[in-house]
């Protein structure tokens, strides 16, 4: 049970929703990081890099993403149903490093449609103090919502600094990177992943407003984005904001070279509702794909005056408007409920990427069990990795709903996908019948690590 005290207020939400994260302090004894600290070291020295084995080995770690300031600033941001996921890593910044380059974490080398709704947090815990001289990761505020790799005059950033036990939350996509270890002392970093299993009905957070407290920012090209997550946090439908008479420069802007620009047309179209419905159409056909992309992000706001068009473009002979036209009608939640029929459709469609795009829209919708479940248990054989992936999260989405997957979860415990093996059983957990906890069961007692055997200590 979250304690409501720890809840983000407005403020804490905007700074998120604007920046794309926020640094939380923990209050444990030095002691208990400077243990994770040298067993972590030791692991390191002594077996290398235990990646996504890193919590069996220092299950310490796991009391800091109990911390009720952590718990409180997740269930703000993710929901109060959000999962830790399956990928975990400790981050090593070596003494007398360069650092590393700026990035967006990838999806495992696959190629994936990125959420600026935040369904997906990373969080960042360090075990030790973190200063300027050894090595803090450093984000560029508010990236999270561009593909562009931001300009040089912009790569600066800022360093992520705290006192030993500090954890940072940030956007999946925020840019972000290593800063130099100018010191003679190892810098770690743990890097664990959580992911919202629900869509928005209501806000999360402590005493909301109805709207964005933008102030000074109102005038911000990228006021109207920002305004779409805070409504989409709240659970509202998109205000209306724009004059019709703007619809021709905006169909412009869409078109602009620049990618702030086009963003700014969209989010700004989205709150036309039908009347700007053609317009980001017509930009899903462009034969550009990052207008494609960006007109895509606008016609998941509009709602219910898109869903026929974006219907339609299901069977375009484009791959790529089928994806996207997938993609904006999961980005709808339950409003696009009424288009699981036509999207259960695409399960045999030749491409990934619409395949890709359509295990996860059905997640986010997650309504009417009955003709998506079965469709879901067809994508979780897919020949794709990723399809099989978003398939297990998707199932798990639907609860006690997903209890005929089951079956097809307990193979997916045994997928050569380690992403497929830790998301079925992550569904499993979120099904939680008799039947799904004997499979979960069955696989803790068969796999369960033991945080003490090593090479010395065998038995």
């Amino acid at each position: 049970m979250t304690d409501g005290n720890y809840l983000f207020d407005d403020e804490a939400m905007k700074q998120f929703v604007i920046d794309g994260y926020y640094v939380i302090e923990t209050d444990f004894p030095e002691e208990f990081h400077s243990d994770i600290y040298r067993k972590t070291q030791e692991i390191i020295e002594k077996d290398g890099n235990p990646g996504n084995n890193l919590l069996p080995r220092v299950p310490e770690i796991q009391q800091v993403y109990d911390h009720p300031a952590v718990q409180g600033a997740l269930t703000s941001i993710l929901g109060p149903d959000y999962i830790m996921h399956a990928h975990r890593h400790p981050h090593v910044n070596p003494a007398e490093s360069r650092g590393g380059g700026w990035h967006k974490d990838s999806y495992w080398g696959y190629r994936k449609m990125r959420d600026h709704h935040p369904r997906w947090i990373m969080g960042m815990y360090y075990p030790q103090d973190v200063t300027i001289e050894n090595g803090p990761t450093g984000v560029i505020p508010g990236t999270q919502y561009f593909e562009t790799r931001p300009e040089e005059e912009d790569r600066i950033g800022i360093p992520m600094t705290g006192k030993a036990g500090c954890v940072i939350l940030i956007h999946f996509d925020l840019w972000h990177r290593a800063f130099p270890n100018m010191t003679s002392n190892t810098r770690y970093m743990m890097k664990f992943q959580f992911t919202r299993m629900s869509e928005p009905s209501t806000p999360q957070w402590r005493n909301p407003g109805s709207a964005l407290p933008l102030n000074g920012d109102s005038h911000s090209r990228r006021a109207p984005m920002w305004s779409n997550i805070w409504d989409w946090l709240s659970g509202q439908p998109n205000a209306k904001q724009a004059e019709h008479s703007s619809i021709g420069k905006l169909s412009d802007g869409l078109l602009d070279d620049n990618e702030e620009n086009r963003l700014y047309a969209a989010y700004t179209l989205s709150t036309l509702g039908r009347p700007a419905v053609p317009v980001l159409m017509h930009g899903l056909h462009n034969d550009v794909d990052e207008i494609k992309r960006d007109a895509c992000y606008g016609l998941g706001p509009v709602g219910v005056p898109a869903i026929p068009d974006l219907v339609d473009a299901l069977k375009d002979d484009s791959e790529m408007v089928r994806g996207y036209a997938a993609y904006a009608l999961g980005d709808m939640g339950i409003t696009a409920a009424e288009t699981v029929p036509e999207l259960t459709k695409l399960v045999d469609d030749p491409s990934d990427w619409v395949r890709r795009n359509l295990s996860e829209a059905l997640g986010n919708i997650a309504q009417k069990p009955d003709k998506t479940v079965p469709a879901l248990i067809r994508l979780m054989d897919d020949e794709d990795g990723q399809v099989r992936f978003n398939t297990a999260y998707s199932i798990g989405k639907f609860g006690e709903g997903g209890q005929d997957a089951v079956p097809a979860l307990k193979k997916g415990l045994s997928d050569e996908n380690r992403y497929v093996q830790g998301h079925a059983a992550s569904a499993l957990e979120t099904i939680g019948t008799p039947e799904a906890v004997r499979v979960l069961m069955d696989l803790i007692h068969s796999s369960r690590w033991c945080p003490v055997t090593t090479r010395e200590s065998t038995f």
